[in-house]
């Protein structure tokens, strides 16, 4: 008289539940080189940390006397479970289950693990593989009319537009992401795609090719075209990789807006100086230099976290820690338009504002920016619009800023260094130089006339870069108190380190006031 033959039933159908699409499906996904979505569960989590929610739901075939015969599990798998000892919201596709489509998924879970991201104020990583809850053609047979899109409903896209303001949110694309699956994919604060086994798409290939081109996957969308145009942050070799990478970002972020983000043990010392750094910056300025090789220098040792790589490439942004406090870094990269921001790159620095502006990490600026790119390229790519994008970010931002002036400071992209209508720390090497515009670029435009009615303009063209180039040393503008203070690069990590630690008791928790941009 007890309730041990519902128990039993519990057991039996919690076992079909986690069979997925059986033996054939499991294998074929193996045999292409991808895990399961419960081995992918169980390679991002912390060992037996999972929760599930939904193991039951999917679609049963009963007998005549109302016996299960078949049951096939919904192919959306949800719960929780923790990183590093911090709770998150799992939710991954079974591809092996109707290839992620919609006619295998049941809404309500993909509504249910945002709402519960939202609602316990918990990051939410995605792991996408297929449609992602999106169309398939078998649902005009399956329900016995074709769908009429239904707008962005307020459940489904309404949580995942707020978690964007509220919670951490990772997308891993570890398949062929298409429809839905790819717009959960370009919805997030970070996203990785795996080299050759994942590709994103609007549409897959059988759709484009009725628009007369016929194109493979990697073609149409591999990890090399949307890690190059900012659909998607990063590139992992294998999903083991893209795990890691998402357990890293989410260590540097606080659980929602509504706490900071979590100070580690300082493994560095923060008075660490580097006599390398005296050497950093060649003297010839046509010379370029390793900038990521400076910030690992400056941050804690091992620290950096690199984002968005192969794209914006002008740009470097990533998260470190300096004494033990996540920061957010944005710094110039010569090795592409000499640092020039161009319209990827001003992109970036918006995105990684508003990343940094919405979990209250204190942004360090390591500058050498000539300004924004020139020439046809740049007017076609409408750089000056997205740079005005950018700069209306920096101006909005709250966050602590600190920005070391370690070579060029041109123009007005040159000018987005930092707020100057707000009080920030800034720093300046004595390699560092500035102005509206290049000397060298603005010397013939300046002295045309002089130069042009010399009996030798070269040599007055040479006479007057000399004279000026006597005027445009760093020192020279301090006595006016242009920059603030002209520093020993040797000295940099310290007063980062020191700018962390003023900045951790200034930040505060909340909401970001316009929200963040995917």
């Amino acid at each position: 008289m007890n309730w041990q033959p519902e128990i039993e039933e519990l057991h039996v159908r919690e076992k079909l539940g986690r069979a997925m699409g059986g033996p054939d499906k499991i294998k074929r996904q193996h045999d292409g080189g991808k895990l399961t979505v419960r081995e992918r569960v169980e390679g991002l989590l912390d060992p037996g940390s999972f929760h599930e929610i939904g193991t039951l739901a999917g679609k049963g075939e009963y007998d005549r006397d109302g016996r299960l015969v078949r049951f096939t599990p919904a192919n959306l798998v949800i719960g929780r479970g923790t990183i590093e000892g911090r709770r998150v919201v799992v939710a991954g596709d079974d591809f092996t289950v109707r290839g992620g489509a919609n006619d295998g998924a049941i809404k309500e879970k993909l509504v249910m693990s945002e709402m519960m991201a939202h609602e316990l104020r918990l990051p939410i990583v995605r792991l996408v593989d297929g449609t992602g809850g999106g169309g398939s053609v078998k649902n005009i047979e399956i329900k016995g009319h074709t769908l009429l899109p239904g707008g962005f409903d307020g459940r489904r896209w309404d949580y995942i537009v707020r978690n964007l303001e509220t919670v951490p949110v990772v997308s891993l694309a570890l398949g062929s992401v298409a429809g839905l699956g790819a717009a959960r994919v370009a919805a997030s604060h970070y996203s990785v795609m795996v080299k050759e086994s994942s590709q994103m798409f609007v549409a897959g290939p059988p759709v484009v090719a009725r628009t007369g081109r016929k194109l493979e996957k990697n073609e149409l969308g591999g990890s090399h075209i949307h890690t190059r145009n900012g659909a998607v942050d990063d590139e992992a070799s294998s999903e083991g990789e893209a795990f890691e990478r998402a357990r890293r970002f989410l260590s540097y972020l606080p659980p929602s807006v509504e706490q900071l983000p979590p100070r580690t043990e300082p493994n560095d010392d923060p008075k660490r100086r580097d006599e390398w750094l005296l050497e950093a910056i060649p003297r010839n300025r046509r010379q370029v230099y390793q900038m990521r090789k400076i910030i690992a220098t400056l941050v804690d040792r091992d620290s950096f976290f690199e984002i968005g790589r192969q794209w914006g490439r002008s740009v470097i942004s990533g998260l470190a820690r300096l004494n033990g406090w996540p920061v957010a870094i944005i710094a110039s990269d010569p090795y592409h338009y000499g640092g020039a921001w161009t319209a990827d790159a001003s992109q970036k620095v918006m995105r990684h504002i508003d990343l940094a502006e919405t979990f209250h990490l204190p942004i360090v600026h390591l500058v050498d920016i000539p300004g924004f790119l020139v020439g046809p390229e740049a007017e076609e790519t409408a750089t000056i619009r997205y740079g005005a994008r950018a700069i209306a970010a920096l101006i909005r931002a709250s966050v602590p800023w600190c920005s070391v002036l370690v070579r060029k400071v041109y123009g007005v992209a040159g000018g987005a260094h930092q707020n100057a209508g707000r009080y920030n720390v800034r720093y300046t090497w004595p390699s560092a130089e500035w102005g509206s515009l290049p000397v060298e670029g603005g010397l013939e435009a300046a002295y045309r006339g002089e130069i042009e009615a010399a009996a030798d303009p070269s040599a007055k063209h040479a006479e007057i870069e000399e004279r000026i180039n006597r005027l445009r040393s760093p020192f020279r503008a301090a006595e006016a108190f242009v920059p603030e203070e002209i520093i020993d690069p040797r000295d940099t990590r310290m007063l980062l380190c020191d700018f962390a630690d003023m900045a951790a008791p200034l930040r505060r928790p909340g909401f970001m006031r316009q929200g963040f941009r995917p």
